[in-house]
């Protein structure tokens, strides 16, 4: 066993291993892809899947402008998770801000709160909750508990009398369906992941076989190449997406309350987003096992700050900007506010402008850089 083992570990084994530490030390771009991409997946993965709940939206209707209705706000908003967004005169606007994304938590406060605490009467504060995220809504109706109980208990510990009491409505998901949010949230990565793989890959398979050269011999312009190129993926991914929409409502019933339209639109812009991503990253490699190199720095970052998992209110501040650079996250914002709460263009239109901003300068690049190639 001895005898077998030294002649595999021999002075000829130590010599090829040491030529093959010097290529990949010569190597730089499989050393860079060994020591960046992990060190910036396990911070992203550590800030972006952060499960604790932050910095939600509050907004506040204090109809009762009273000491005592300032001691439960405050009382709400002594910790980082609630952050008071704005004052409403009313339900009503308080209301439209819920549906306009602008807030996930609203509480009113009844005008005659200070007079029944007063009377010894029990007084009821109504907590609006945005359940599009139904894990999210109920970890908050948690805490917004542990305030008010706190604020119940007296000086010495013993219930306060009168107690505050909540009602708690559940906006758009009365039924807490957890799967809504997510399903609704990894609609845009599936989209522009599977885009890129399929898009890199067919631009990539024309490399590894020396067809590029055959269509430089066509009387087709380079911009005319691409074009044909792209079109059909278009149409393929056009389709995948259908697909995954009735998926989405046979499987998980997430329901589709706004313009058919609308949602369409923006799955197209995502489509070519996709679409230009994976042509930008084929213009970069040179075969496969490089596309899929690329692909592993690019492709996780996208996921995790998109949203779609985790809220982006909870990330951390310094995070937050890098996802109005992430179509995911534009269009996740899109998808849930369309299917589940049935916003129109009104609500949605800067993550539409910007996502077709996103797929025009993906599109536009990763088309420049083909046809650069094929001159």
């Amino acid at each position: 066993m001895r005898r077998a083992w030294s002649r595999l570990f021999g002075g000829r084994f130590w010599t090829l291993a040491l030529k093959e530490l010097r290529q990949i030390r010569r190597d730089r771009r499989l050393t860079l892809s060994l020591i960046v991409p992990p060190t910036l997946q396990i911070l992203l993965f550590g800030f972006a899947l952060d499960s604790d709940v932050r910095n939600l939206r509050l907004g506040i209707v204090d109809e009762s402008r009273t000491t005592e209705s300032r001691q439960l706000i405050s009382a709400l908003t002594e910790n980082d998770t609630f952050k008071v967004a704005g004052f409403y005169t009313t339900s009503a606007v308080l209301g439209e801000a819920l549906a306009d994304g602008r807030l996930e938590i609203g509480v009113v406060v009844p005008y005659d709160f200070a007079k029944l605490r007063a009377r010894g009467r029990p007084v009821t504060v109504q907590v609006l909750l945005n359940a599009a995220n139904a894990n999210t809504a109920q970890i908050a109706q948690g805490y917004i508990e542990g305030a008010v109980a706190w604020l119940n208990r007296g000086v010495d510990g013993a219930p306060a009398v009168p107690p505050v009491e909540l009602r708690a409505a559940y906006l758009y998901n009365p039924g807490l369906v957890n799967a809504w949010f997510i399903v609704t949230g990894v609609f845009g990565t599936l989209i522009i992941l599977n885009g890129s793989l399929v898009s890199a890959a067919t631009m990539i398979r024309e490399k590894e076989r020396g067809t590029v050269e055959q269509l430089l011999m066509t009387p087709a312009s380079a911009l005319e190449i691409v074009a044909a190129k792209m079109v059909p993926l278009f149409i393929l991914l056009m389709a995948m997406v259908g697909l995954v929409l009735t998926v989405a409502g046979l499987v998980f019933h997430v329901p589709f309350r706004g313009s058919a339209g609308l949602a369409l639109a923006a799955c197209a812009c995502c489509v070519l987003t996709g679409i230009g991503l994976g042509t930008f990253v084929s213009t970069l490699a040179r075969s496969a096992n490089q596309t899929q190199l690329i692909g592993f720095f690019v492709n996780p970052p996208l996921a995790m700050l998109s949203g779609g998992l985790t809220p982006i209110e909870a990330m951390p501040k310094w995070v937050q900007p890098l996802t109005l650079l992430n179509p995911i996250a534009h269009f996740a914002t899109i998808a849930r506010s369309v299917l589940i709460k049935g916003a129109g263009l009104d609500v949605v239109y800067p993550n539409l402008l910007a996502l077709i901003a996103l797929a025009s300068l993906f599109v536009g690049v990763s088309a420049w850089r083909f046809r650069r190639q094929l001159s």
